[in-house]
């Protein structure tokens, strides 16, 4: 039986009749929306539900999308992506100025990435793709691959401008590290991240003790930015590094979070430590500290080769859903971003 959830007549954003592209939350709903649908292409497959029994593609039809291509995992061929051509009737894209909004057209493609699916049939490949993004080792899985190779092609043909990329949980881990690549290629994506997994310390679920919290970060950020400088100054690569950071500045990904959920809350005190060190004059060590994991430090000085913690950000919007979540399953779901109720508060952190 099909849950309430993957019907779009039941649960979806049926409210969005007439969409403003310019406004943010329309966009989050049907990137969202989009999001879940990748999700139930997996279950319609899983489940062998074809033609008039699929119940995927209201989810993109509703907001006159195609589906031309679905991503599919090597290991298990389960369906973990897709990507969606935007084709409303008679709608046309004119070439954008440096005067127009960016947001003012709908995207021409949007490349969706789903999260872990904790069921038969998923939960193993899935949880074996968690553990390597707790390493920090998801560069070298064959989603992360599959996704950046089509988004290079799609890049390669179409205005960077009319791309969209956007995912959920492990998603928006696998949509986040292709965004950044493509960053260091000059290319800035689009980009909507939701419940993306904050894989450092999760100072922020510790305590609700604001000063203590705050006492915490500051002793974890001149711990980390001391280690750091003690490694990087016998290590050739930390420039290399650093200036890789800095230039992720010039991207700014949206990022969807509900303090309620342990798996990506930690990004609110992230990003509001990261102001509150540049406030009191402390900014050297919070850049040094917010670009440094414990584990990527550790690794860098035994000779390991260890990537950039890709969950690490100099700059993004930062989305906090403040509406009550109730339980986890709630506060993680990507279902929350499309409600028409949704209290969501939006901050702009830029960073060098």
């Amino acid at each position: 039986m099909a849950s309430e959830r993957e019907i779009f007549s039941l649960s979806g954003p049926l409210y969005l009749t007439a969409i403003d592209w310019r406004n943010i939350c329309h966009r989050r709903s049907i990137a969202a929306s989009l999001v879940q649908s990748v999700y139930i292409l997996e279950r319609d497959r899983q489940q062998n539900r074809q033609g008039f029994n699929a119940l995927a593609p209201p989810w993109w039809e509703f907001f006159h999308f195609h589906l031309i291509q679905v991503l599919v995992d090597n290991e298990d061929q389960s369906y973990f992506g897709a990507i969606y051509e935007y084709k409303f009737p008679n709608s046309h894209f004119h070439n954008k100025t440096k005067d127009d909004n960016q947001n003012q057209n709908p995207p021409k493609y949007v490349i969706a990435f789903r999260g872990t699916i904790a069921k038969k049939g998923n939960r193993s490949q899935d949880f074996k793709l968690d553990l390597r993004l707790i390493r920090d080792n998801l560069h070298n899985c064959s989603r992360f691959h599959i996704g950046l190779q089509v988004v290079r092609n799609i890049v390669q043909n179409h205005e960077v401008s009319d791309i969209w990329l956007t995912g959920h949980s492990l998603g928006s881990s696998i949509a986040l590290l292709i965004g950044r690549n493509m960053v260091k290629t000059g290319i800035h994506l689009e980009t909507y991240l939701f419940n993306p997994p904050f894989t450092s310390l999760p100072i922020e679920k510790f305590t609700k003790n604001e000063k203590l919290k705050h006492g915490i970060r500051i002793t974890h950020s001149v711990l980390t930015a001391g280690l750091a400088s003690a490694v990087n100054s016998c290590k050739s690569k930390s420039t290399n590094k650093s200036e890789s950071f800095t230039l992720l500045s010039s991207w700014i990904p949206y990022l969807f979070v509900n303090p309620s959920d342990p798996i990506c809350a930690e990004y609110v005190g992230y990003f509001e430590h990261r102001e509150k060190m540049a406030a009191i004059g402390k900014g050297e060590i919070g850049r040094i500290a917010t670009q440094n994991s414990i584990r990527s430090i550790i690794g860098n000085a035994i000779g390991k080769d260890q990537s950039e913690p890709s969950h690490l950000l100099p700059c993004a919007y930062v989305a906090i859903n403040s509406s009550p979540s109730p339980d986890f399953k709630r506060a993680h779901g990507v279902h929350q971003w499309w409600k028409p109720d949704l209290q969501c508060n939006y901050k702009l952190y830029q960073f060098r």
